[in-house]
């Protein structure tokens, strides 16, 4: 089993300036406030990073940014995926892999292909791909669901295939895919709210979008749920519950980005067709976020 990816992952913002461009300055920022709060590997380019309006060019220098921020201190895995496989491959093989560790690759989404066709695509990336894989199963955003059959037989095919982040809110999927799994196979949420859930059926960890701006509070939960101290991990839980949920009121990741602006750390801008969170739920979220006691608002 590869641990490096047990524990908390975070799966990165991307602060943009109000004209669009990427600020790389609040990047840098956001990044050394995760390392200082004990998360254990950091996720670039993935859905919370707003991947989709980020150009090629614009990711190599974002990623080549985060390897020198991070300079070997934590794991870093990197998001390639897409529903067109040929150029996922390519992207795959053209990507400059030095300092990645893992790659993340979402299922193909809007083609809605069968699970003969999911099993295919990604034994087409495995079989190219020069770091480990995490399937990324997402089906509110895909509109296709990896099956937990399909998981299992990705996960002994390929031994480059080490982990899933499910994201399918299917606890029983979770649980079959658990009980079946290769030793080695690492089971990662993908929703914070079922974190505690899952690593209480034997899960390995989250890759998480609370993590950017409460990164020390969630590592408690994550890290305390793994040593089975589960009163510590269902505290945090509590504690945590309310901010999660209205984070994804309005979508991801505009509500992950008005926290990090009352910590100080980024702006809420983000590329259409994303929009900062209405006013009301803004307020909310600073009221979760002061309940928390992380922060006095």
């Amino acid at each position: 089993m590869d641990n490096r990816f047990r524990g908390l992952g975070v799966a990165l913002v991307t602060p943009f300036r109000a004209n669009g461009a990427i600020d790389h300055a609040a990047l840098a920022k956001v990044i050394e406030h995760q390392i200082t709060g004990g998360i254990d590997y950091l996720v670039v380019m993935g859905t919370t990073g707003e991947s989709a309006t980020i150009s090629t060019e614009e990711k190599k220098h974002l990623l080549a940014q985060v390897i020198e921020v991070v300079h070997n201190r934590i794991p870093i895995v990197f998001g390639i995926g897409g529903n067109n496989t040929a150029e996922v491959v390519e992207q795959l093989q053209a990507f400059d892999m030095d300092g990645v560790d893992a790659i993340l690759s979402v299922s193909p989404y809007y083609n809605k292909p069968t699970q003969e066709g999911i099993y295919q695509h990604y034994k087409a990336l495995a079989q190219v791909s020069l770091r480990p894989i995490i399937l990324y199963n997402v089906p509110g955003r895909t509109m296709s669901n990896i099956a937990a059959e399909t998981t299992l037989r990705l996960a002994r095919d390929f031994k480059n295939i080490i982990a899933i982040k499910e994201a399918s809110g299917n606890l029983d999927q979770v649980g079959l895919i658990l009980k079946h799994r290769p030793e080695d196979f690492l089971v990662i949420s993908g929703d914070d709210a079922l974190t505690l859930p899952i690593l209480a059926l034997g899960g390995d960890g989250v890759i998480s979008v609370v993590g950017n701006g409460l990164p020390e509070e969630f590592a408690r939960l994550v890290h305390a749920a793994l040593k089975g101290d589960f009163q510590t991990a269902q505290k945090e839980h509590l504690n945590l519950i309310e901010l999660i949920t209205l984070l994804f009121v309005e979508g991801n990741p505009g509500g992950i980005k008005e926290v990090l602006k009352a910590l100080g750390l980024c702006d809420v801008h983000m590329r259409l067709p994303l929009v900062p969170v209405s006013e009301g739920t803004a307020k909310k979220i600073y009221q979760a976020l002061a309940d928390t006691e992380v922060v006095k608002m």
